[in-house]
């Protein structure tokens, strides 16, 4: 190949269009060091893309949904499973196109603090607590 022929560039995921899922993008990528990605419920239906920052903390960089559990409307993305619509409504603004399968969105919205401590969360204080009273016991004997 000479130097004054040019090759194609890569395309980066998700702006072909043609994968499996759509990315909302939650907050820039260049604030994490790391990247873990979760499956949420079902298998390959919700994926979480968590990312570490320098100083150690965890936080949502992106949500993958499968493209058979939602669709396009106008330039945003609406769920049509029971999961994908409720991970739609709890983000702060409304998924808008980019380009390709590449989505824009708020993160999760915060939970008030007078509504804390939340079923869930009274549920996995009970579950600790009883896993530590569990190992104490092991312990002793």
């Amino acid at each position: 190949m000479s130097l004054k022929q040019k090759r194609a560039a890569r395309k980066k995921p998700g702006t072909g269009g043609s994968g499996k899922f759509y990315r909302i993008v939650v907050r820039p990528k260049g604030d994490f060091v790391t990247f873990r990605n979760h499956d949420i419920g079902k298998k390959g239906h919700l994926e979480r893309i968590a990312g570490r920052r320098k100083n150690g903390s965890w936080a949502t960089q992106a949500w993958l949904i499968e493209k058979s559990d939602a669709s396009v409307k106008n330039g945003v993305l609406v769920g049509k499973s029971k999961h994908s619509k409720e991970l739609i409504s709890k983000l702060r603004r409304k998924p808008k196109k980019v380009k390709g399968d590449l989505f824009e969105a708020g993160p999760i919205k915060n939970i008030p603090e007078k509504s804390k401590p939340t079923p869930s969360m009274k549920k996995a204080q009970k579950t600790n607590i009883l896993k530590a009273i569990a190992a104490r016991w092991k312990r002793k004997k």
